[in-house]
């Protein structure tokens, strides 16, 4: 079946939008969703009944299971389930205020689950499908200012991690996007959101920025023919970073993990206490 089904939240801009609009101009259907229909429905205009542009806020469980199952009766099987949709909580661990974290934690994690959730029933049905959960380089290294965004991203690691090692059975995939930074509007109000700021904590922050400001961004156009390489594939991976500084970053994080573990592995041995006592 060359022709492949798309879900995707978080359709309305950035990843989501450009990873739509390719999908359909490959030949593609696609299920693009988004809190505002006006944001989407343009596609339909361009790509006809190629395109279901449908209302959908992750936040909302109920809306969820309504949403895909209308996806799926609509064009008769979903192929690729997409969780795109998504936000940075930007600041100081002791900053975030309770709200703020678990709104987080709503849009990046419960929603994504929610959407997982609702799709699995007929994933399986079906007897194939490929879940992609769009991660982060930050799912895999953490830094100062960015804690609750990472700590959300490395929830979202381990749900796929284990949803591929239970769901292989049933012929269903999983894939792990991990993309560095790319010229979308992430960092723009929408995508990304600040907490008030604790004095303590300016230095930081403002280290933190100036890096930023020095960014070398990825061109976000370049990353469909990649996807689709990742989808079209017998064997897709779990993890797939998207851009150059991934990979670099993973090498060095795990290096620095694995000497610390190691520098105390004695200590840790010796947790293990005696066989049978």
């Amino acid at each position: 079946m060359s022709e492949k089904v798309w879900f995707i939240t978080g359709a309305s801009r950035g990843f989501g939008r450009i990873w739509a609009e390719d999908a359909l101009k490959r030949g593609d259907k696609v299920v693009a969703t988004a809190r505002k229909l006006a944001d989407i429905a343009p596609l339909a205009d361009e790509f006809g009944d190629a395109v279901l542009p449908l209302v959908l806020d992750v936040t909302s469980r109920d809306q969820v299971a309504e949403v895909v199952a209308t996806a799926h009766a609509h064009f008769g099987r979903l192929d690729i389930v997409v969780n795109n949709a998504g936000y940075a909580l930007i600041g100081a661990i002791e900053e975030a205020s309770d709200a703020e974290v678990r709104a987080e934690f709503d849009t990046n994690v419960f929603g994504p689950l929610s959407v997982i959730q609702a799709a699995l029933p007929l994933l399986r049905a079906q007897g194939c499908g490929h879940v992609i959960g769009v991660s982060s380089v930050q799912g895999v290294a953490a830094g100062p200012i960015t804690g609750l965004y990472n700590a959300s991203k490395w929830a979202f690691e381990a749900l796929h991690e284990s949803l591929s090692k239970e769901v292989a059975q049933f012929g269903i995939k999983v894939t792990l996007l991990e993309p560095n930074a790319y010229a979308t509007d992430f960092s723009s109000q929408s995508s990304l959101k600040l907490t008030t700021g604790i004095d303590a904590y300016a230095e930081t922050r403002a280290q933190v920025f100036a890096g930023g400001a020095s960014t070398k961004f990825g061109d976000p156009a370049a990353t469909s023919a990649s996807l689709f390489k990742v989808v079209d594939s017998e064997e897709p991976p779990l993890r797939f970073f998207l851009g150059t500084e991934g990979l670099p970053v993973a090498r060095a994080a795990y290096a620095e993990r694995l000497a610390v573990w190691e520098s105390w592995e004695d200590a840790s041995n010796a947790a293990q206490g005696q066989p049978g006592i």
